[in-house]
């Protein structure tokens, strides 16, 4: 069987922070939470995320900031936004950062765990090639090394 993914919730709301983390424990989802960009920053430098759910509304950095820092620092990490103000310039900058999928509360739990197992899948068959790609490498390289010792 699979291990689970761990997710990190990223919210100032300690009420949105319990309900996401129970929604996900329910699912079998490991998950931690941070309550500030800065908490989220110290987590996933400590501690490897399969996803992170990110505020964009944060108390000490704009989520949209917060996303391009994880992107510089964990860059396979899968970024969500999540947001209570569905403005066109906070998709476009989400976008433009390069989070995996956007979503406004309050959130729909069966879309919410529908687009997290969407982008496990993703995540996982990218790691599957990576490691085929090098298994494949290796094989190449080694043949030739052992056609040039002959």
């Amino acid at each position: 069987m699979r291990r689970k993914a761990s997710i990190l919730v990223v919210d100032d709301d300690e009420n949105i922070c319990k309900t996401l983390s129970l929604i996900l424990e329910s699912r079998g989802y490991k998950v931690d939470v941070a309550y500030s960009g800065e908490k989220a920053i110290e987590k996933s430098k400590a501690k490897a995320y399969n996803i992170a759910l990110l505020d964009i509304v944060l108390p000490d950095i704009q989520g949209t900031k917060l996303l391009k820092k994880l992107r510089e620092t964990t860059p396979k990490m899968i970024k969500i936004m999540v947001t209570g103000y569905p403005k066109l310039e906070n998709a476009i900058e989400a976008l433009n950062y390069n989070a995996d999928a956007y979503m406004t509360k309050p959130v729909n739990p069966e879309n919410l765990i529908k687009v997290i197992e969407e982008k496990l899948e993703k995540q996982r068959r990218e790691e599957i090639m990576t490691v085929e790609k090098i298994e494949a490498f290796v094989k190449t390289r080694t043949q030739r090394l052992l056609e040039e010792m002959e």
